[in-house]
């Protein structure tokens, strides 16, 4: 058992250590490892009023996710913009809600995002540096000589941002729902950021920096994401299941699509009445009204072949005062069909 000093030792020591007879120890603290050898310590700074509470393999999960985004907002834009239009991440990381805020100038365009699956609310900030020439280019500009004001939007002007901001939630809705069902739409619009508190101060927010470029303007977008929000799709967020989800939904979606192009796409279907054989010089006497006969009965099915590849057999028949076919066996194995085989098209 250690000894337990009484409290004039203590005295004592602290008179020792004041007079630099005692000799305090490094600042830097040492780690010793096997037999006894000193180890560099490898001491990391923690700063308690901005803890880290989105791991590093969450944040890349949430760089992929909107590096996504980001390709589909720019393809988007293009198309409606009729010039070409790139959206890159150029950064993400952690901040406090005060510190996003006094980081973005005044005025600028700052809208709400508001979903109905989430709890809270979602800010997306686009410079006036990219979104007056944006403007300028929906009322027939070149932007060659734009002067940026520094005002607040009018009305019109709003109105104009918020076709630009409609196709960004309906992006962001689908990036998003490789991780849950979600639809963001935009809930308000404000031109002083410093006016808008939907968090704490100090809360974490994760900031997402999205750089525009359109000709030879460009300018920043932001998506602030609080902590509160993305903290029940967390579990998600890992590496590994992140990845594993995100190729099962990306498979599913893909599928839907092509099913949905394939569904409306003509295919051929040709029915083959009958085939012989003849000889080159009955080939050379045809008449009309003559009378080709096969050893095929009249009441045989028929092959129908859809795209040059045996599908069914059919029997022929009328309905309502036309020719039809009714299916009544599907062929085992589709074979090619012959290009050089005589048949009649239903």
């Amino acid at each position: 058992m250690s000894e337990v000093l009484d409290q004039s030792e203590v005295d004592a020591l602290l008179a020792a250590v004041d007079t630099g007879q005692v000799q305090q120890p490094d600042s830097k603290a040492t780690v010793y490892g096997q037999g006894g050898r000193p180890m560099a310590a490898d001491v990391h700074i923690y700063d308690f009023k901005r803890p880290e509470r989105v791991s590093k393999d969450q944040m890349r999960a949430l760089q992929t996710l909107h590096e996504g985004f980001g390709r589909n907002l720019g393809a988007a834009l293009s198309t409606y913009l009729r010039t070409i239009i790139e959206v890159s991440v150029s950064s993400i990381e952690q901040l406090t809600y005060s510190e996003f805020i006094h980081s973005l100038p005044n005025p600028t365009c700052f809208n709400l995002l508001k979903a109905e699956q989430l709890d809270g609310q979602l800010c997306l900030e686009i410079s006036p540096l990219i979104i007056y020439p944006i403007i300028d280019r929906l009322l027939g500009g070149s932007n060659a000589d734009l002067f940026i004001p520094q005002r607040p939007l009018t009305q019109i002007e709003q109105r104009l941002v918020q076709r630009i901001t409609d196709r960004a939630t309906h992006h962001l809705s689908e990036a998003w729902s490789n991780l849950t069902p979600v639809t963001f739409s935009v809930q308000d619009f404000e031109s002083n950021p410093q006016l808008v508190q939907i968090v704490p101060p100090n809360e974490t927010v994760v900031v997402i920096g999205f750089e525009i470029k359109m000709g030879n303007r460009a300018g920043t977008m932001s998506l602030c994401i609080p902590y509160n929000v993305i903290e029940p799709i967390m579990g998600i967020l890992a590496a590994q299941n992140w990845f594993t989800y995100q190729r099962k939904g990306g498979q599913e979606d893909h599928l839907r699509r092509l099913t949905g192009h394939v569904h409306g796409a003509p295919v051929e279907v040709r029915v083959f009445l009958a085939q012989t054989t003849i000889t080159m010089s009955d080939l050379l006497n045809l008449q009309v009204g003559d009378i080709v006969t096969t050893d095929k009965a009249c009441s045989g099915d028929v092959l129908i072949q859809v795209e040059g590849k045996n599908k069914f057999t059919a029997q022929l028949g009328q309905l309502r005062g036309k020719k039809a076919i009714r299916v009544v066996h599907r062929c085992p194995q589709p074979e090619v069909a012959q290009s050089r085989s005589n048949g009649s098209k239903r």
